[in-house]
C-alpha cells in the first residue's frame, strides 16, 4: 500500500482535506451555512478564551454558530435592539426570555389574551419551578398597574394578541413597568419588526417566532429574542445550558425570508384589509371582525400610532362552534393547518387548536368566543380569496340555521 509519510495515511489526509475551509478573496452575497458542530482553535489558550467570552469567535455550535449569529444580528438591527439570539423555535425563544428573568418566588403578570402554549408554559412549567402568575386585561392600564406587586419581575404581553387581535399600547405599558422596576417582555410575532419595533416603545426584551412572518414560507422553525446587552447576557447564559440554538440551515432559510419581509407584509396587509372589509359587510353571518386596520377596531388609535399597517392577521366571530367548523371545512384555498405567517392563507378555530389547553371559563376570560376563526392572510390573489370566503361564509350561515 502506498503511503506518503509527509502527509499521513489516506484516512488522515481525507479527514484533513474534507475539513479544510477555502480562503475566499471575495465575500459571498448570501450568508454561508456553517454546518459544523465545532471550530478549531489555533491553540488551547484561544479555545479557552473563546469559550469564556474573553475573545470573540466560535468553538461549539451549541453555544453559537456564525449563521445563527448572522440571523440574530440581522433581526436585532431591524428591531432596534443592541443584541439578539436565535433559537430553534418560537416557544424556545419565549421560554428563554421568561426563564432568564425569573427565579423561584417571582411573579409574572401577563395579558389574559395570549397564545395558548405561552399560557401553558407559564401555568405549568414555570409554576413547577416556583414562579406564580396572574392575568389582566392589558388594555386596562389601571388594572395592569394594580396587578403588579413587589414580587412581580415580568410584565408579558403580545403586540397583537393571539387570537383576538387586541393591540397593546406598548408605550403606556412600558411606562408602568418602569415605575415598578419590572421587565416588559413583548411577543411581536403577529406584527413582525416591519409593522412594529417594541424596543422603540420601551420594551426590555422582544420575542419573535421567526417561523412565521420573518421566514414566511412554512418551511422552517426558529425564534429570536432581542434586547439590551445586560438582559441578553442572561438569555445567552441560559441558552448555553439548555441548548436551544437554531440549526445553521434553519438560520439560513430565515435569513432568506427576512430579505423579502417588507414586500410580503405590504401584500399581506393590503389583502387582509380587503378581506376584513368584506367580512364586516357580511352581517348575515359574521358577528364581529377584529382587524387593526378597521375603524371599528377597539384599539384603532393605538394601532395607528404603533403599527405601520394593519398586518396580515385577522379574526372574526361566526357565532357558534358549528358555524366556525362549517366555515373551515368549506374553504378551498385557505389551509386548515397550524401556524401562521405564510405565503398561503391559513385559517384555524382557536378554541379547538391554538388554545385547546384552555377550558370554557379560561376561553371566556381571554375573550375567545366559541365561533372565533383566526385567519393568517397569504399572498394569493385577493379576488380568489374573497370568492373562497364568500363560499365558506354561506356554508357557515347554512350550518347556523335551526
Amino acid at each position: 500500500m502506498q503511503h506518503d509519510a509527509a502527509l499521513g495515511g489516506f484516512s488522515t489526509r481525507a479527514i484533513r482535506a474534507a475539513g479544510r475551509s477555502p480562503r475566499l478573496a471575495q465575500e459571498p452575497t448570501a450568508v454561508p451555512i456553517y454546518q459544523t458542530a465545532t471550530f478549531r482553535a489555533a491553540d488551547s489558550t484561544e479555545l479557552a478564551d473563546v469559550l469564556t467570552n474573553r475573545r470573540p469567535g466560535y468553538a461549539y455550535s451549541r453555544i453559537d454558530n456564525p449563521t445563527a449569529a448572522a440571523l440574530a444580528a440581522a433581526v436585532a438591527e431591524l428591531e432596534g435592539a443592541a443584541e439578539g439570539f436565535a433559537f430553534g423555535t418560537g416557544m424556545g425563544a419565549i421560554f428563554a426570555a421568561l426563564a432568564s428573568q425569573l427565579s423561584a418566588g417571582d411573579e409574572v403578570v401577563a395579558s389574559n389574551a395570549l397564545y395558548g402554549s405561552t399560557r401553558s408554559l407559564i401555568e405549568h412549567e414555570l409554576r413547577r419551578f416556583g414562579v406564580t402568575a396572574r392575568y389582566v386585561d392589558a388594555t386596562d392600564h389601571a388594572a395592569v398597574e394594580a396587578a403588579l406587586t413587589p414580587a412581580t419581575r415580568v410584565l408579558y404581553v403580545e403586540t397583537i394578541s393571539n387570537p383576538t387581535i387586541v393591540v397593546a399600547d406598548l408605550a403606556r405599558l412600558a411606562a408602568i413597568a418602569r415605575r415598578h422596576d419590572v421587565a416588559l417582555i413583548v411577543d411581536n410575532t403577529f406584527a413582525s419588526p416591519y409593522l412594529c419595533r417594541p424596543i422603540e416603545f420601551g420594551a426590555d426584551l422582544v420575542v419573535e417566532s421567526a417561523t412565521k412572518w420573518i421566514a414566511g414560507h412554512s418551511d422552517v422553525l426558529a425564534g429570536i429574542v432581542c434586547g439590551d446587552r445586560e438582559r441578553m447576557a442572561a438569555v445567552r447564559a441560559l441558552q448555553v445550558d439548555t441548548g436551544g440554538i437554531v440549526a445553521p440551515f434553519s438560520a439560513f432559510l430565515v435569513l432568506r425570508g427576512l430579505t423579502t419581509l417588507a414586500v410580503r407584509m405590504e401584500r399581506h396587509a393590503a389583502t387582509a384589509l380587503a378581506l376584513a372589509q368584506y367580512l364586516e359587510a357580511r352581517r348575515d353571518v359574521v358577528v364581529r371582525v377584529y382587524y387593526p386596520g378597521l375603524a371599528s377596531h377597539p384599539q384603532v388609535e393605538v394601532a395607528r400610532r404603533q403599527l405601520r399597517t394593519g398586518g396580515g392577521m385577522l379574526a372574526f366571530d361566526l357565532g357558534s362552534r358549528e358555524g366556525g367548523r362549517a366555515f373551515l371545512d368549506a374553504l378551498e384555498l385557505g389551509e386548515r393547518t397550524a401556524s401562521l405567517g405564510s405565503v398561503h392563507t391559513i385559517a384555524v378555530h382557536p378554541p379547538s387548536t391554538t388554545h385547546r389547553q384552555l377550558d370554557a371559563a379560561a376561553l371566556e376570560r381571554a375573550g375567545i368566543a366559541p365561533g372565533l376563526v383566526r385567519m393568517s392572510v397569504g399572498l394569493e390573489d385577493t379576488d380568489d380569496l374573497l370568492a373562497d370566503l364568500s363560499r365558506a361564509l354561506d356554508a357557515a350561515r347554512a350550518a347556523a340555521r335551526p
